[in-house]
């Protein structure tokens, strides 16, 4: 999956050595770490080149696996108000792995989105999920919000 983000403003500020960025989705300053940029760059890509209306994302959602309580980087709602798309963000450092998909596995168990997203800002990979097949393929593109 090709994904280029685009040069966004950003809002920043520094309070001592923290830096941190605003997150137009929570309405609040965060810290900038490297899996933050990563979140505010896909945040920013979904609603400026994917056209995603802003209204149905969500950051750092909670949700329950197996009874413990997770946490999803981003969710994409579609117009019915229905979990659709699900983006995991790592640093850039952490590679994408098995592991990493089987993270957000784990979060679609309890969602039952049809996209997963994984992405470290530098590598992004999408899958579309057949529940009925019980398969998945890659994508090439973001899908369409229904």
């Amino acid at each position: 999956m090709i994904i280029t983000f685009g040069k966004y403003h950003f809002r920043t500020k520094k309070e001592g050595d923290q830096q941190f960025i605003f997150d137009i989705i929570r309405k609040k300053f965060v810290a900038l770490t490297p899996e933050e940029w990563v979140r505010q760059h896909w945040i920013h890509y979904l609603i400026k080149e994917a056209q995603y209306p802003r209204s149905l994302i969500a950051v750092e959602m909670n949700i329950t696996v197996n009874q413990l309580s997770k946490r999803c980087d981003i969710v994409v709602y579609d117009r019915d108000g229905k979990p659709f798309l699900i983006v995991e963000c790592k640093s850039p450092d952490v590679k994408i792995s098995q592991k990493v998909f089987d993270q957000i596995a784990r979060y679609n168990l309890t969602l039952q989105v049809k996209y997963l997203i994984v992405s470290n800002g530098k590598q992004h990979f999408g899958c579309a999920i057949d529940f009925e097949k019980r398969s998945y393929k890659f994508l090439e593109r973001l899908p369409a919000i229904n």
